[in-house]
């Protein structure tokens, strides 16, 4: 029950970054993300009702669902 629940976790946390990518540069798919990542520098995401830097945002979601899907630092059972 707890590696399910951990899983869940990563899957979550790895679809929010997914979808956050989606949101900043309207694809996908590394090479519209990669040639476009200049334009989007510095960009934000207004999270909660605060704004945030949009790469720091799709870096931790997706940092949350590689900790999970791998089971590290904290999310070991």
């Amino acid at each position: 029950m707890k590696a399910l629940i951990v899983n869940r976790i990563g899957d979550f946390g790895l679809s929010l970054g997914i979808f956050a990518i989606f949101f900043v540069f309207g694809a996908i798919d590394y090479s519209t993300v990669f040639a476009t990542a200049v334009d989007f520098a510095g960009s934000k995401i207004l999270l909660f009702g605060t704004e945030f830097d949009s790469f720091t945002v799709i870096c931790l979601f997706l940092f949350i669902g590689a900790v999970g899907k791998s089971a590290q630092i904290g999310l070991h059972t």
